[in-house]
């Protein structure tokens, strides 16, 4: 297993940004439109590829929100690659590599009801906050923070 710093041109990252919309539209139903307009590539600059030989299995982007502050985004691992840590993983990766930029605090959001998500990010220090930007008044979205030491 490898970690790879990316960045949206990498091939694997797209293919699995396409499976993660595609779970992710099952799930939103009619709200899908609202929250994808959120998720394009192009608009990330940093990302994290885990491989397994030449397969790429999980992926998870940063995208600057604010001075000091940027967001983290694309967090997938593929379902039969699941329970292995991955998610934390390349959720340490990115805080590492936020740190290594300058910046002092992570926000994400999140579906209220995926609570493996959830629960990762509060077991690794992420705290709720008010619902932020185009998120704001979303009641199915959680939004949360971490500020890096």
């Amino acid at each position: 297993m490898q970690i790879v710093r990316t960045d949206a041109t990498h091939p694997g990252l797209a293919v699995l940004v396409r499976e993660l919309d595609a779970e992710l539209a099952g799930h939103d139903g009619d709200d899908a439109p609202f929250f994808q307009q959120f998720n394009k590539l192009d608009s990330v600059p940093y990302a994290v590829v885990v491989l397994e030989g030449e397969q790429a299995i999980a992926c998870g982007a940063l995208r600057p929100y604010s001075e000091g502050v940027i967001e983290v985004k694309r967090m997938y691992v593929r379902p039969e690659h699941r329970g292995r840590g991955l998610s934390r993983n390349v959720l340490q990766e990115l805080e590492k590599w936020a740190a290594e930029l300058g910046f002092h605090e992570l926000i994400l959001e999140t579906n209220k009801t995926f609570a493996p998500a959830v629960g990762l990010y509060r077991a690794s220090g992420y705290e709720p906050i008010p619902n932020y930007g185009h998120y704001d008044g979303v009641e199915s979205s959680v939004c949360m923070k971490k500020t890096l030491a």
